[in-house]
């Protein structure tokens, strides 16, 4: 049987945590900060995790499943 190949972008975007959680990166950024409110600048900073329901299909584009 072939190898399992997970799909690249998939690699690139997320972490698996040691606890299972998955690990992923904050939308809106990258640029045109200055019309954001530091609140909102505040609230994309810190470490964010997937949602319980996507999970699954993200562990299965990552061979993890």
């Amino acid at each position: 049987m072939p190898k399992m190949k997970s799909v690249s972008g998939a690699l690139k975007r997320f972490k698996v945590k040691k606890n299972g959680s998955i690990k992923r990166g904050s939308a809106f950024r990258s640029h045109i900060l200055t019309k954001m409110t530091q609140k909102r600048k505040r609230n994309l900073r810190g470490p964010k995790t997937v949602h319980k329901t996507d999970a699954g299909r993200i562990l299965v584009a990552l061979c993890k499943a």
